[in-house]
């Protein structure tokens, strides 16, 4: 088995070994993963927190042994950066700026020094709302993971990751965690609603706040109204989503 890592800002993980692929997720620095096919230009991964696969280029990413992955995938005491940006000193003294929700408990590995803020891993729901408002106002974009461009479930899955809990890549797997819950009633600030589509499939997915809001990633990450019927966007003065199903993960 080879065993990878992501050791610049924001790497792309395509559905196809070709540039033009579509985005389907990315890899932020300190992301570890496993790699399942090797080519010469393109290597498919599997990333180790929430088992996402996917095609990335090999000059993008640094090979690790398994003694490495092992230790990174080992330990007890994850942090990430809460800094919009913050910078990496590399071993050679140049800089390299990372994104939130970046991993920055492993850069002694490779003599890297993290110089920025960060929270290690805490438990704490009210946690997850902080984090969710960080990235108020970023853009969507389908695969994305990043202040600069998010989709909704790389949005919630951010949001938790960041406090120490883990969500699946994508909308349709997130919705199979959790406890549903029957009423709106009975959820609380940071659990999950779903959405579905005309067929009655599950793609969309935002964070409960207080007082029957949802903060969201629709076009932008913003925050809305939310009744039993669904989502209503204060500035169109619509639904946008129907409601399918409330989760409650932690």
């Amino acid at each position: 088995m080879t065993y990878g890592i992501c050791l610049l800002s924001v790497v792309p993980v395509r559905n196809h070994p070709d540039d033009e692929g579509v985005l389907f997720t990315q890899l932020l620095y300190g992301d570890h993963f496993k790699v399942k096919e090797q080519r010469k230009k393109w290597s498919r991964i599997q990333i180790s927190h929430d088992t996402a696969e996917g095609w990335v280029r090999n000059h993008q990413i640094q090979w690790i042994d398994e003694t490495i992955y092992n230790q990174i995938q080992e330990k007890h005491s994850i942090r990430h950066s809460t800094d919009l940006v913050a910078p990496i000193l590399l071993q050679n003294q140049q800089m390299l700026p990372i994104v939130l929700g970046s991993r920055v408990d492993i850069p002694v590995h490779f003599n890297h020094q993290f110089e920025g803020n960060a929270l290690e891993d805490n438990a704490l729901k009210d946690g997850i709302i902080d984090t969710a408002l960080s990235y108020l106002n970023a853009p969507h974009l389908t695969g994305g993971k990043t202040p600069f461009g998010i989709d909704c479930s790389g949005f919630t899955q951010m949001a938790y990751k960041i406090n120490g809990f883990q969500l699946f890549r994508d909308t349709e797997k997130q919705a199979t965690q959790g406890e549903p819950l029957s009423f709106i009633e009975e959820s609380e600030p940071g659990d999950l609603a779903f959405f579905d589509n005309k067929e009655g499939i599950i793609d969309h997915v935002g964070l409960i706040l207080k007082d029957n809001y949802i903060i969201h990633a629709h076009g932008r990450v913003r925050i809305d109204r939310l009744d039993h019927t669904g989502i209503f966007n204060v500035d169109e003065k619509l639904y946008s989503h129907k409601l399918r199903v409330i989760k409650k993960i932690i």
